[in-house]
């Protein structure tokens, strides 16, 4: 697959702890922020609702603090029927700091896992 997101930005105050290290939930915002921008650029925001997280898995590398310049690059790993599974990382100065991974399931108004929509898996997917 080679779609990709890149996002840049600053870790802000917010995202630390009183430690004035990132908070360990900060990088999943950051890594749905980039999941969301991808979603945005690949045209799919009118089908990206009822996408809730099955699993998330973080590995914390490198220590990032307030007003670290980041990268967070994410990128669909695997588009399976009902969910898809996406890769990611984040680095500062080309070192990577955190290393993730999130899978999200396509439901119904049951709550129920449904297909995902064609357009969505197709995009996901990439070019083949």
């Amino acid at each position: 697959m080679s779609v990709e997101q890149v996002e840049r930005l600053r870790v802000a105050w917010v995202d630390t702890d009183a430690g004035g290290r990132i908070h360990f939930t900060a990088a999943f915002r950051w890594a749905e922020a980039a999941e969301t921008a991808l979603g945005r650029s690949l045209g799919l925001l009118q089908e990206w609702g009822d996408l809730p997280r099955r699993a998330v898995e973080a590995e914390y590398l490198q220590v990032l603090r307030f007003e670290d310049e980041i990268e967070v690059e994410l990128r669909p790993e695997r588009v399976g029927r009902t969910s898809v599974t996406y890769a990611w990382e984040i680095r500062r100065e080309g070192q990577v700091c955190v290393r993730g991974r999130h899978t999200a399931v396509h439901v119904g108004g049951d709550g129920k896992p449904t297909p995902l929509p064609d357009r969505m898996r197709e995009a996901l997917a990439g070019p083949a």
